[in-house]
């Protein structure tokens, strides 16, 4: 690799005419009128950097570093322009055209991604070329990525459609993936019931959506990450650029918690895999799947209906020790989850259709014949009202956009507040300094007369806490429900409690230390009070 150029160099004014742009030049992009202002300058103080060039033959020169400041130059009419001439090779052009454009500040970032590449090309280290473009080698690795965005992506990007922040968070994504989180950049407004614009997205909504969406967290997987074998082709977790914990560079800022694959189709392919070499080893394992209702064709996975999931924890209630997924039984076997959430775990099943303990017989009804016959009118009515009932919530849940207007969560905040008691509202209330001094209409009222003005965002915001508030029927449910919550939106509980234990800490001792100050004399008080 070539760091330096130790070539001759000679300083002179060329006509333009001799000049011609290197194919190498790393800057695609012109923004034409910042090429005319440019063009403006230099009208009224000529060029004052020398572009550099090197000898092609004859009378001919190829511009190394200054196509701009050419393409400048022909704008403002000159015919001449100061340039260094150097004698380079190929590799050396190369090299210094690349450099020279990486350190401007108006280059466009895929043309700042191609440049690093075409370094990496020419044995560059991400820390060489750091060091030289005076950036850091996270913030080049994460550069190196944008080379590799999907088309769709590029030419969004290209046209400013999204930002370098969501092109640098789309980059760290496989291919497959970038088209798709795309699309969870924008937010369609609608009015009048018919599309208007598409809004783009803040770059935390899409961070957010990708750890949600495509990251999948490594500590849940049932099969090995040592194992270089599972997937031959893929090889080990452990040495995985895809996994966010190995390749910290690319990764920063994103998945901060979790070691997470950032790659579901391979994630998928050795979850298949899992599942094959563990039912082969055990051939008398169960198969089973975690979906109600028929399974797919040829499967051989038993519905959720048709077994009994035994339970290894202990019932933490007396009416609990009742329950049948509590209880053994002589058919209680092992079984693996090969269809459904939570694929490639092992469990312990009921499958047995005749068991007694947790597939009791139910008694037939020994009512008359008129009696069957009103229950099953009955029964059908019900069905009627039910199918209809879900019928209608399919369509409405049709109506609603991909991603919630200010009317969607209106909606389901002014019904879902409906259902909170006087003093989870006086919470709400609180919580957001709805309430003025002044007021004295109820909590009921005041919320009311708020939902309709608030921003979206404050609705987002209430309609998450309302719904914590309404899971919250018990202590134990509170604790559990906020921890819940804090695991979804990333809220270290821990850090919280051992702030406001710091806080009760400081009032009881100023309290304690108030009680022990000495009193004035009453003289004194009785001086001071008149």
């Amino acid at each position: 690799m070539t760091t330096a150029v130790h070539s001759q160099s000679e300083y002179r004014n060329l006509p333009l005419l001799c000049l011609t742009e290197s194919a190498n030049n790393p800057r695609t992009t012109f923004d034409d009128k910042a090429l005319d202002e440019l063009a403006e300058s230099i009208k009224a103080q000529g060029v004052l950097s020398p572009l550099v060039v090197r000898p092609k033959g004859g009378h001919s020169y190829e511009i190394v570093a200054g196509a701009r400041r050419y393409r400048a130059a022909q704008r403002a009419g000159l015919e001449y322009v100061p340039v260094r001439i150097a004698e380079l090779s190929d590799a050396q052009a190369v090299e210094v055209s690349i450099v020279e454009n990486l350190q401007r500040r108006d280059v466009h970032p895929l043309d700042e991604a191609n440049g690093y590449v075409a370094l990496l090309r020419l044995d560059y280290s991400i820390e060489q070329i750091a060091s030289k473009c005076g950036k850091s080698a996270a913030y080049v690795t994460a550069r190196t990525r944008l080379a590799q965005l999907a088309p769709v992506v590029v030419e969004a990007f290209s046209k400013d459609e999204i930002g370098v922040g969501h092109a640098l968070l789309l980059a760290k994504l496989q291919p497959e993936q970038q088209e798709q989180a795309l699309a969870a950049c924008y937010q369609e407004a609608y009015g009048n019931g018919s599309k208007t614009k598409r809004i783009l997205l803040p770059v935390r909504h899409l961070q957010q959506w990708i750890e949600h969406n495509i990251l999948l967290e490594l500590a849940a997987a049932p099969f090995s990450k040592e194992d270089a074998q599972l997937v031959p082709e893929a090889g080990s977790c452990l040495e995985c650029p895809k996994r966010t914990g190995h390749n910290v560079l690319l990764f920063d800022g994103i998945s901060p918690r979790h070691d997470s694959c950032s790659d579901p189709n391979c994630y998928a392919a050795k979850l298949e895999m899992h599942v094959k070499q563990t039912v082969a080893a055990k051939p008398k394992l169960v198969q089973i799947s975690t979906a109600y209702g028929k399974p797919t064709e040829g499967s051989a996975a038993i519905p959720r209906n048709k077994y009994v999931e035994i339970r290894e924890d202990k019932p933490q209630k007396k009416e609990q020790r009742d329950w049948p997924e509590y209880k053994n039984c002589k058919s209680t076997t092992e079984a693996i989850v090969t269809e459904g959430s939570e694929k490639g775990e092992l469990r312990k099943v009921c499958a047995d259709p005749n068991c007694a303990v947790h597939h009791p017989k139910r008694q037939l009804s020994k009512a008359d014949a008129a009696f069957k016959a009103e229950r099953e009118k009955q029964h059908r009515e019900e069905a009627i009202a039910q199918t209809t009932g879900l019928r209608v919530l399919k369509a409405i849940g049709e109506a609603v956009p991909v991603r919630l207007m200010k009317r969607d969560l209106l909606f389901a905040v002014e019904r879902l507040t409906a259902m909170l008691d006087e003093r989870k509202l006086a919470i709400l209330i609180r919580q957001h300094e709805i309430a003025k001094s002044k007021d004295t209409a109820s909590p009921t009222k005041l919320l009311a007369a708020f939902l309709p003005k608030a921003e979206e965002s404050k609705l987002g915001r209430i309609l998450v806490e309302t719904v914590i508030l309404l899971s919250m029927r018990t202590d134990t449910d509170t604790v559990k429900v906020l921890r819940d919550a804090a695991q979804t939106y990333k809220v270290d509980i821990e850090a919280i409690s051992a702030k406001v234990k710091q806080e009760f800490a400081e009032k009881e001792k100023a309290k304690s230390a108030k009680k022990a100050a000495p009193k004035p004399p009453a003289k004194a008080a009785k001086k001071t009070a008149a």
